[in-house]
């Protein structure tokens, strides 16, 4: 393999050791924090020493639960320089929910922030694996340890730990929007590989600067992130997503690639378009690029974009968790022609579309994704049936229901646990969405199967309009005649669409709370 990523991170402290590394931005609170390469460097080797000279060994866990922030990057590295596993915690979990995980994962440490000691504190006497507690900021709480003081008190000398890229590196947890979340085992070499496609998809340079807004706990934001370590440039962690916060920082700190989440870019747009920010009051002809991930992304939506960002590239990325991450599945920033897609297979990655035995289907019919490359997870964590299930000859089988056109590039349609059966018909919510979507009264859509007693289930869209729209369910149904008779939602329901920190719509919470919403008599 070619060098790990914590000699990456060694090497640009070399080569670049006074140059900005990282920069934290909170608008909020109006604050911004930034380090060097060097003290990247530094504070990654001061944490390993401190975890090494508290037992920490290869194949040990060290859980991290803490908001995006300037110190998030550091320990994770440091864990990694030790040849134990990071564990990164999902910032929404409840106290129960981050038991459980430590407890899958037998964590040994935990490195946790301010906005989690009730949730810490409510589980401690049942944290039995959990040997140390690490305080990442002020005031630190009683039975932990400042992570501040320890940076301090070890030197910032290597650990000197051999990685090889067999080597067990991570263990992270499925995003958990079907179910309970799994732990998914990625050795080091996985993390080179998302390093290398990344950066090979976006052509990133050690000139360019990297807008990072999702959560650090994600595959997704921090294997888009590897693009520029493996370069060596520079990056904006940005705490908080108001447009004027993400177009400010843009402008001030000359950004020149930005990953955003569609409910991200649908409230720019909305803003820009209802004149709440200008365009002309932010410095942002650097703005090179805007990719756009973790989920299907309306074809509407880069053309609205498109118009008020003409000159900017676009690309759209596809992954899981499972696979390191996005990039499995990519558009290609030369493939404007084919929005609505999500591409062809990555650099160094394989797709196909198969039915359910597993044999690839013609192109142009509906089947399951698979993909096959050097990011493929190597399991679930002690949980080889689910592994068996997933995994099959190298082949990743995603669960996503795709389809492939005649030149090749795949379109998604749904999640396969998605799909309404409504007599015997099969309804892909996705389509659905897109379609509500371009109505310009509507902010955001979702679609759920609800049982039936005529036709097995039926097609509800839950709708959320833009602010200030007053839009009535029968304007609803006049727009959706659009659709063939059997897509038609066969009710609407007015709400907020819940969305995960990745931006995944949250449909089994939907499906619990309006499932006696059941629209059974109708016909």
């Amino acid at each position: 393999m070619l060098m790990p990523i914590t000699e990456m991170l060694s090497r640009n402290a070399r080569v670049y050791g006074d140059e900005i590394s990282l920069i934290e931005r909170d608008p909020a609170a109006g604050a911004r924090r930034e380090i060097s390469w060097q003290q990247f460097e530094d504070m990654a080797n001061s944490f390993a020493n401190t975890l090494l000279a508290r037992g920490i060994k290869k194949e040990d866990k060290v859980a991290l639960l803490m908001m995006n922030c300037l110190e998030w990057l550091p320990a994770y590295f440091g864990i990694l320089k030790t040849g134990a596993l990071a564990v990164p915690l999902n910032f929404r979990y409840t106290a129960e929910e981050i038991k459980k995980c430590l407890q899958t994962a037998e964590a040994q440490v935990l490195v946790y922030g301010p906005e989690f000691i009730d949730r810490v504190d409510a589980v401690k006497g049942e944290l039995n694996h959990v040997e140390h507690y690490i305080f990442v900021g002020d005031n630190c709480p009683a039975g932990a340890e400042s992570f501040a003081g320890l940076l301090s008190e070890f030197p910032a000398d290597d650990p000197g730990i051999t990685i090889e890229d067999t080597d067990l590196a991570a263990l992270y947890f499925t995003s958990g929007t079907t179910g309970t979340p799994k732990a998914i085992i990625h050795p080091h070499s996985n993390l080179v590989s998302a390093c290398i496609t990344e950066n090979r998809h976006h052509l990133t340079t050690h000139e360019d600067n990297f807008l990072c807004i999702p959560p650090l706990y994600h595959t997704g934001a921090k294997m888009h992130w590897f693009g520029s370590l493996i370069v060596g440039s520079r990056a904006v962690l940005l705490r908080g997503v108001k447009p004027e916060w993400i177009l400010n920082v843009v402008s001030e700190e000359k950004v020149s690639i930005v990953w955003l989440l569609v409910p991200w870019a649908q409230d720019i747009l909305d803003a820009i378009e209802s004149g709440e920010v200008k365009l002309k009051d932010y410095h942002i002809r650097q703005w090179r690029l805007m990719h756009i991930g973790a989920q299907p992304v309306p074809p509407s939506l880069i053309q609205r974009w498109k118009a008020h960002f003409p000159h900017q590239l676009y690309d759209t990325n596809y992954g899981l968790s499972e696979s390191t991450g996005p990039g499995c599945v990519h558009l290609g920033m030369e493939n404007i022609n084919k929005v609505g897609a999500i591409g062809v297979p990555g650099f160094n990655w394989e797709a196909l579309i198969v039915d359910e035995h597993g044999k690839a289907v013609p192109r142009g019919k509906v089947g399951e994704l698979i993909v096959r490359g050097p990011g493929v997870m190597k399991g679930y964590y002690k949980n080889p049936e689910a592994t068996a299930q997933v995994i099959k000859d190298g082949w990743l089988f995603t669960g996503d229901m795709a389809r492939m056109d005649k030149e090749g590039f795949i379109y998604l349609v749904d999640r396969k646990k998605d799909v309404v059966i409504s007599g015997g018909e099969n309804i892909f919510p996705v389509e659905i969405e897109d379609f509500l979507r371009s109505n310009q009264d509507i902010k955001d859509a979702a679609v759920i199967g609800l049982p039936d007693r005529r036709l097995g289930e039926v097609a509800v869209a839950i709708v959320q309009l833009k602010p200030g729209r007053e839009v009535s369910e029968d304007e609803i149904m006049e727009f959706c005649q659009a659709l063939p008779r059997y897509k038609r939602p066969r009710q609407i329901i007015f709400d907020t669409v819940p969305r995960n920190a990745t931006g995944k719509i949250e449909k089994p919470k939907l499906r619990e709370k309006f499932s006696s919403n059941c629209v059974a008599q109708v016909v």
